[in-house]
């Protein structure tokens, strides 16, 4: 293969990173918690929303853990869909860890 063409095959695959970056940033998830919480964050990490029911403000601690684990919840959705983009991206190939910052 020549450099031109890998040079091609790299920038097609940049765009296709960029786009896939893209659209995880308009992707929400939300991540619940018990019942009495939900976080809601975007593709790209990005915490948009936190809703708490009323019955859950009567203990802290149970509220902190309840916090904790809807943002939990919601990170690994989130982490699931992009290792999915990834594998889309790169059909399947193992990607090393690093090689897309905040992917």
């Amino acid at each position: 293969m020549d450099l031109g063409a890998l040079g091609g095959l790299l920038s097609g695959f940049q765009q296709r990173a960029a786009d896939m970056k893209d659209r995880a940033a308009k992707t929400s998830v939300t991540g619940a918690a018990g019942g009495l919480v939900r976080v809601t964050m975007t593709g790209d990490y990005q915490v948009t929303a936190v809703q708490i029911a009323p019955a859950a403000m009567e203990d802290r601690e149970l509220l902190e853990d309840l916090v904790r684990a809807a943002t939990q919840d919601a990170l690994g959705q989130v982490q699931a869909k992009v290792a999915a983009g990834l594998s889309e991206l790169t059909g399947g190939m193992p990607i090393p860890p690093g090689l897309f910052p905040g992917m």
